[in-house]
């Protein structure tokens, strides 16, 4: 089984293409940071002896999107499983302040590079016998939160985006997948916050948050299923979490 997982080089993406790598599968890796990309992959190979290829490429680049794809079609390489991870938010002020440059990064990521990607995958997805789209969206997508707004929306638009692609890619045999995780601990919150490594610290304080390794196992679980079954929709939250706001931290 061919597996592409877009934003590869950490968080979701890395703990699950290591965990995809450990059960020997092919693995189409993506990420912007090509260094990382190196390093990643070698550590697969050498640790699960599984092949992989990777391609640095930023999905918000609708062109690199392509060449991507085009390089992949050269080497007669198929897809089986697109993960859609590769999102981010920047920025936690409310919409007044809200800085054009966030806004345009998390809307060009989350939502027009999640669609560019999708849309080049399609043809080679249509060519396995279990065709499965996963796409990693939020709770930020079902729960709006002070300041989270334009972040919200571009994670409310993927879990939309889910719901339509199922719909429109049914009579191809198509499965997809929402996944929305809660808290998780990963890089997610110093690129929110534009490097404050202190102020990311402060947010999984006080509690346990998910890991990577703890959506990778949800994952898999999902694509794991057998042929017939659409794990459709699935919330992910850390025990002290109940809601976006409401975390039973203990301080």
């Amino acid at each position: 089984m061919n597996i592409l997982i877009t934003g590869a080089t950490s968080g979701i993406g890395l703990a699950t293409a290591r965990l995809f790598a450990s059960k020997g599968y092919t693995l189409i890796l993506i990420a912007r940071r090509l260094e990382k990309l190196k390093e990643i992959s070698a550590s697969l190979q050498y640790t699960y002896k599984n092949n992989n290829i990777f391609f640095q490429c930023d999905v918000q680049n609708q062109q690199q999107v392509e060449n991507v794809f085009t390089k992949l079609k050269n080497a007669n390489l198929g897809v089986d499983v697109l993960i859609n991870n590769a999102g981010l938010s920047r920025g936690l002020e409310p919409i007044q302040d809200g800085l054009l440059q966030d806004w345009e990064e998390m809307i060009d990521t989350n939502v027009k590079g999640l669609l560019y990607v999708t849309k080049e995958a399609i043809p080679f997805l249509k060519s396995s016998s279990n065709p499965t789209i996963v796409n990693i969206s939020s709770i930020a997508g079902r729960w709006v939160y002070p300041n989270g707004n334009v972040y919200c929306a571009s994670k409310s638009a993927a879990k939309v985006l889910s719901e339509s692609m199922r719909v429109d890619l049914n009579s191809l045999g198509f499965r997809v997948i929402n996944i929305d995780p809660g808290l998780v601990e990963t890089e997610f919150s110093e690129v929110r916050f534009h490097g404050d490594t202190e102020r990311a610290k402060k947010v999984y304080e006080g509690y346990e948050p998910l890991t990577g390794e703890d959506i990778a196992e949800c994952i898999d679980f999902a694509v794991s299923a057998p042929p017939n079954v659409v794990i459709a929709d699935m919330m992910i939250l850390p025990k002290a979490q109940a809601t976006a706001t409401i975390v039973n931290k203990k301080l």
